[in-house]
């Protein structure tokens, strides 16, 4: 299989994960993610995969000396958020794929929808809806 790339500027997060992973349905299960492609080690397990949820793209890539995944360090330090159109229904998915709900839905009073994940490989997910941008005008400086 051929893959084309497309050479614009775009933002594509790297999910560490650890070595020996050889499932990653989680994504596909949890999003609608698209696997786009993957390579895997002799051993069948993953080095890399990239995703997509609609024009979003992501990878997931085995750990190494430079990046470690959120098991073997312990926590993770960065939140990828997803803007979706129904929160609740994508959280009540991830749930039902195998996330832990680390903050339920809510509606703040910034004009934002929000909840909050962790996947099935540590890493933590904002799934969100602006729900009014008159609102948040008022909040933004």
């Amino acid at each position: 299989m051929k893959l084309k790339m497309e050479s614009k500027t775009t933002f594509v997060p790297v999910l560490s994960i650890s070595s020996g992973v050889s499932d990653i349905e989680f994504y596909k299960k949890a999003f609608g993610a698209v696997e786009l492609w993957r390579l895997n080690n002799p051993d069948d397990t993953v080095h890399v995969a990239a995703f997509s949820i609609g024009d979003a793209m992501f990878r997931l890539h085995e750990e190494g000396a430079r990046s470690l995944s959120p098991d073997k360090a312990g926590s993770t330090t960065v939140t990828i958020g997803l803007m979706v159109d129904d929160v609740h229904a994508v959280v009540e998915q991830a749930v039902s794929a195998g996330a832990v709900v680390l903050s339920p839905v809510i509606d703040y009073d910034y004009g934002y929808r929000q909840g909050e994940i962790k996947d099935a490989f540590g890493h933590h997910w904002l799934i969100e809806k602006l729900l009014s941008q008159e609102v948040l005008d008022k909040f933004v400086k």
